[in-house]
């Protein structure tokens, strides 16, 4: 193996100094320290001969490295959180299977021995997938947007179909109903922001509320921005299903329609022309039932609002939440 430069370190959202990061969270002395084991595990475990490790960005216990190898360029994406571990077994199980069935994911590379997700002696557990070229979905492109609506949808169909569900019913416990959600959150110091008319509004929504059943399966759990890699209007990769969970489509479709333009800093609300285009991709492709098309005012609305911070507003929550209550509420 080569030896590699020391590669550049970062935090993907956290303020913390990256140096101390390496070593606090990952016990490691310095940059040049990392690099040196990133390519020396890809190398045991992968079989790749590493040219360059060019960057490292940490987020919590997690980290990635951009490396570089005469086979192409990859990331390699490790945890030093061993109790997360089986459920980043499962994780990365289920990101393959997608692959296989021709869904936009970051599909990992097998080890040496056919493994997806490696857990290193060292008590570091380990995936490898390609680098994807692709830029993050800018919110202003409808077409875009559109895009990632039907690819949210595909994605949705797909993983209801998923075999080894079993597998992360483990790790994810069932959903409550809506209702109960939005009734808990009013009655939480979380509501607090609320003006007395706003409460109102919302409290008669949630008894207005369909009362049909809805069907909870596997979705992504945090599809925006941030996780939505485009080529042109195509959607080059969707990232990131550490958050995957049992809900309901709708619940994530409207979420993911408040939430679609933030990154990792500085995130802000869309328009509600947003909102509209994400949902005319979606049902391209997966239709929404009845029920699931009376809970997508309220549950836009709710989002809104649950996004509004309780101090300075740099970057309009309130406003976009108010304008929403005002259409919603007519």
């Amino acid at each position: 193996m080569t030896r590699v430069a020391a590669p550049l370190l970062e935090m993907l959202w956290e303020t913390d100094d990256p140096a101390e990061v390496v070593a606090a969270r990952f016990g490691f002395s310095d940059a040049a320290a990392v690099g040196e084991w990133v390519a020396a595990t890809v190398g045991d475990h992968w079989g790749l001969d590493v040219e360059s490790v060019t960057r490292v960005v940490m987020s919590g216990h997690n980290a990635l490295a951009w490396i570089s190898a005469p086979s192409g360029s990859f990331l390699a994406k490790w945890s030093v959180l061993p109790p997360k571990f089986p459920r980043l077994a499962a994780l990365t199980q289920l990101t393959a299977w997608l692959g296989e069935r021709g869904l936009p994911v970051s599909a990992p590379v097998p080890s040496v021995d056919g493994r997806v997700q490696m857990q290193i002696d060292d008590g570091t557990s380990m995936s490898l997938q390609h680098q994807i070229s692709g830029s993050l979905l800018d919110v202003s492109d409808r077409e875009q947007v559109i895009a990632a609506g039907a690819a949210l949808a595909r994605l949705h169909l797909a993983l209801a179909r998923y075999p080894d569900t079993e597998d992360m019913g483990a790790f994810a416990d069932p959903p409550k109903p809506l209702a109960t959600r939005i009734s808990g959150w009013l009655e939480s110091d979380r509501s607090g922001l609320l003006t007395p008319s706003a409460r109102e509004t919302l409290i008669r929504l949630v008894d207005n509320s369909p009362t049909e059943p809805l069907s909870a399966q596997l979705v992504h759990g945090d599809f925006r921005a941030a996780n939505i890699l485009c080529a042109g209007h195509d959607i080059a990769a969707v990232l990131d299903f550490e958050e995957a969970r049992f809900d309901f489509p709708i619940m994530e479709l409207t979420q993911s329609a408040v939430m679609l333009g933030t990154r990792f800093r500085d995130w802000g609300p869309v328009s509600p022309h947003v909102h509209a285009w994400l949902l005319e991709g979606y049902t391209s492709e997966r239709p929404l039932t009845s029920t699931e098309a009376d809970w997508w005012n309220l549950l836009v609305l709710w989002f809104s609002l649950v996004l509004v911070p309780p101090g300075e507003d740099p970057t309009g929550w309130g406003p976009a939440a108010n304008d929403l209550l005002v259409r919603t509420a007519v």
